[in-house]
């Protein structure tokens, strides 16, 4: 049994969409953000940087415990315990790692750098407007690249997608004028959260 440590931020779904998706049993423990629940002794011993998601896997490697922060590193984690979603030809498992690193290190933290000054106390309108542009580009290239592929890496579902749906979802409920007009996107999107995995792991 796998135990998670996570809230309702994108990395925190990427971290529960693998698992769900991966099949792998595992308990669901909420950490509030604002409760500064990320902050305690606990979870602190958990991940000393004090940031979700984390897991501890009971039945980890040799049959060893093991925790595992960095969203992407579960992400990777899950799929490979699994045996899921991480293509095994070298060349489709090329593209899968850029599709993801994209997904993972543009996409998320351009989410959160918006999200940050926008609800910020003072927030700087040219400012964010810079950066919902820069995220805005971001999705447009998702755009074009899904109109001729049916996955985010080709035509094989992989972590991938599931890490570009967290932040596309993200992005989609608190700044909807950033993914508007790409049909392809939203083609894509659909069928993402269609699925039943993604629907639980949404379910926060």
């Amino acid at each position: 049994m796998i135990d998670l440590y996570a809230a309702g931020t994108s990395n925190g779904m990427r971290a529960r969409i693998a698992l769900e998706e991966c099949g792998l049993k595992y308990n669901f423990h909420p950490i509030d953000l604002v409760k500064g629940e990320n902050k305690t002794p606990q979870f602190l011993a958990l991940n000393p940087n004090g940031q979700i998601p984390v897991i501890v896997d009971n039945e980890g490697p040799g049959g060893k415990k093991l925790t595992l922060s960095q969203s992407s590193a579960i992400m990777v984690y899950c799929a490979e315990k699994a045996g899921k979603f991480i293509p095994q030809d070298p060349a489709k498992k090329a593209a899968m790692l850029e599709a993801y690193m994209s997904a993972s290190t543009d996409i998320t933290p351009m989410f959160g750098t918006v999200n940050g000054i926008v609800r910020s106390k003072e927030p700087h309108p040219p400012t964010a407007e810079m950066f919902k542009q820069r995220l805005k580009g971001y999705f447009r290239v998702w755009n074009d690249k899904l109109a001729s592929r049916k996955y985010a890496a080709g035509d094989e579902l992989s972590i991938a997608d599931f890490s570009l749906y967290a932040g596309y979802w993200r992005t989609r409920g608190a700044f909807a004028e950033l993914v508007a007009d790409m049909p392809n996107l939203e083609r894509w999107g659909k069928e993402m959260e269609a699925r039943p995995a993604i629907q639980r792991a949404l379910k926060v």
